[in-house]
């Protein structure tokens, strides 16, 4: 079979550590092949680094395991060409031996261009999909809790949802944080509104009439609303910060 790439290496990607398996053409033309071991740790991972640079390795592929390939393929990709390599392809690729370590395979697959490299992102791309995907993350997060709020004010017989169309907007807030609080009097929660909101006072006194016994007041909305509120303060900051950066 001809051998596509003289100087190449394959890496088996774990939690702990990587195999690292090179080929390279040695004193008599045969093909040498070496085989090590290192941690996972970043002083090792430039340990290795600096061995595949000395090897004069040009290409190196490895498999994507999970996360785990990331640390060993950003720490690589400025100094030596790295293939991400899909593990469905390379099932598909036929000849392996059961006793062929994975390194040593996924090597052999590169050495004779048997598989091709995932498309991965340059560093400034994947930054920012990072950033926009916590943000995304961030935004369900905040609406996940909105809607365990508004569950258990309607587990609790009250409609505030129904009257205002934004229950995390400022007039809500205030007075779901008095409710929360200890407030009990719908007409003074009522006065609690402003803008236009104030013309809604009345049903909105209705609205937040509830039917609550004292121990599930005190249980649920004590403990779950305050931290529901807490929480959706907390999630509206974090994605105003990502929006800002």
């Amino acid at each position: 079979m001809d051998v596509v790439h003289e100087r190449c290496a394959g890496i088996d990607i774990g939690k702990a550590d990587v195999k690292v398996c090179i080929r390279v053409s040695g004193p008599d033309k045969r093909r040498r092949k070496e085989v090590r071991t290192f941690l996972t740790m970043t002083r090792d991972l430039l340990a290795m680094r600096d061995w595949l640079i000395a090897e004069g390795i040009t290409v190196v592929g490895m498999e994507a395991t999970g996360s785990y390939w990331k640390p060993v393929f950003y720490l690589l990709e400025n100094d030596i060409e790295c293939w991400l390599l899909n593990a469905r392809h390379m099932k598909n690729v036929p000849g392996r031996k059961a006793d062929v370590a994975d390194s040593e395979w996924i090597c052999k697959m590169v050495e004779h261009g048997l598989v091709r490299p995932s498309f991965v992102p340059p560093p400034e791309i994947r930054q920012l999909r990072d950033l926009t995907r916590y943000r995304t993350e961030v935004i369900r997060e905040r609406t996940r809790e909105a809607q365990r709020l508004e569950k258990l004010l309607e587990d609790a017989g009250i409609k505030l949802s129904a009257v205002v169309s934004d229950l995390l907007g400022k007039s809500a807030r205030a007075m779901l944080e008095a409710l929360i609080a200890g407030e009990r009097d719908p007409e003074v929660l009522a006065e609690m509104v402003k803008a236009s909101m104030r013309a809604k006072r009345e049903i909105l006194a209705q609205a937040l009439t509830g039917r609550f016994r004292v121990l599930q007041w005190r249980c649920l909305l004590f403990f779950t609303g305050r931290r529901s509120a807490s929480l959706i303060r907390h999630h509206s900051l974090r994605a105003r910060g990502v929006s800002v950066e």
